[in-house]
């Protein structure tokens, strides 16, 4: 099977030039470093480092804490930290880290993680959730590097997937020298996968610091301020159509109602708004700079990596992928900013965080719209923030603390 999976990895390899050529034209690639994917860096490395690998935005922001804490150890001289996406990159330029320099990760070819692991020297490697590449697996074992999965998450469909070749699978996973998964079904997933060494140390998304509004931005927030507001974050499609009608109906009570929408996936924000307009409804983008009006019912967050902002103007937040059948979004980021969480029914990738939200009177399941109209008015002018930050935060510094201690031993 390795073969079988280096043959079509080099095959991508090859086929590269035009594949970067699409996702440049896209946007889903930057043309100014899209040659780090190919190991061609501007600067050579001289440094030993410590290298952790995040997906996209989401993994990124959760190994932040964790990025900060390593930073402070004296026997780590420099991080390398890379991604994939160019929203992630740019998210990265706005964290304010000494020791880290980000690069996107390499294609997954045999030649390329040898060429990776060669100049950046990574003196143990650190993957974030499911990111698992058997190539450079294979090469890092090779190296005598330890390998450590922090938050790992594998889902009952992956794992099935994995299954389907279980010699190929045994040989990448038996690789790790360590997984922290982040919920017990990974736990249980990654021991029949034959990952040895596993301990429980808990979902780092859990663990986030109070983040205050830019000061550059103040005045934008404070028009808010005059409304109000409530949000639906993560949002599918036909989710936001849900919020609107939802709007729709509670601006008849509440007459100075503003609701915030943030999509999950921003390149679909002229067709949210095409769609809201037919419900005769005034939007104004984040992008736009326009005024906030007294007739505004929508503000569209159309820019990554400002949904924090906007859920510190709000008490009470829907999230979304969980009306449509997508297995819903991670509700912890509105939640350790004092938002009380609503979703749909369908929260199969995310479950043991909705139980310790229910559990802990902090979320509300509602799966019809009359029920997600009541559950917003009780909650519209209840302040309950500050009693939510204070429990998620006495657990989320547990267990950034307990995965710190884990990854520390390996240094």
């Amino acid at each position: 099977m390795y073969f079988i999976y280096s043959v079509i990895a080099n095959l991508i390899f090859l086929f590269s030039p035009i594949i970067f050529l699409f996702r440049i034209i896209n946007g889903k690639e930057d043309y100014k470093r899209y040659q780090e994917k190919l190991c061609i860096y501007k600067k050579m490395n001289k440094l030993k480092s410590v290298w952790l690998h995040a997906a996209s935005v989401g993994e990124l922001m959760s190994i932040i804490p964790i990025i900060e804490r390593l930073e402070k150890s004296f026997s780590v001289k420099q991080i390398i930290l890379t991604t994939s996406t160019t929203s992630s990159a740019k998210i990265f330029k706005k964290q304010k880290l000494k020791k880290t320099i980000h690069k996107y990760y390499p294609l997954d070819t045999n030649y390329l993680t040898n060429k990776f692991i060669d100049i950046w020297k990574p003196q143990l490697a650190i993957f974030v959730e499911s990111e698992i590449w058997p190539n450079m697996f294979k090469n890092l074992d090779k190296n005598k590097i330890p390998i450590i999965i922090l938050n790992a998450r594998i889902t009952k469909k992956s794992f099935q997937r994995w299954k389907i070749f279980k010699n190929f699978s045994a040989s990448i996973f038996s690789k790790i020298s360590l997984a922290l998964p982040s919920n017990l079904e990974s736990q249980r997933f990654l021991k029949k996968l034959g990952v040895k060494n596993i301990k429980i140390a808990g979902n780092l998304k859990f663990y986030g610091k109070n983040i205050k509004i830019n000061q550059n931005k103040f005045e934008f927030y404070r028009k808010f301020k005059k409304f109000t507001t409530w949000c639906a974050a993560s949002t599918h499609e036909g989710e936001e159509i849900l919020v609107a009608k939802l709007h729709k109906a509670l601006k008849i009570n509440n007459k100075t109602l503003l609701t915030i929408i943030i999509p999950r996936h921003i390149n679909r924000s002229e067709k949210i708004i095409t769609n809201l307009e037919k419900l005769n409804l005034n939007i104004v983008t984040y992008s736009s700079r326009n005024k906030i009006r007294k007739n505004t019912d929508i503000f569209l967050v159309d820019a990554y990596g400002e949904a924090a902002n906007f859920y510190q103007l709000c008490k009470i937040t829907f999230v979304g992928g969980s009306i449509v059948k997508h297995g819903g979004q991670n509700p912890l980021e509105p939640a350790r900013l004092g938002n009380f969480i609503l979703n749909g029914p369908n929260i199969c990738n995310f479950k043991e965080i909705y139980a310790y939200l229910k559990k802990n009177k902090i979320s509300v399941t509602t799966s019809n719209f009359n029920q997600m109209k009541k559950n917003i008015e009780s909650k519209l002018n209840k302040n309950l923030s500050n009693k939510i930050k204070r429990k998620i935060f006495r657990i989320g510094n547990k267990i950034l603390n307990k995965n710190t201690s884990y990854i520390l031993k390996f240094i």
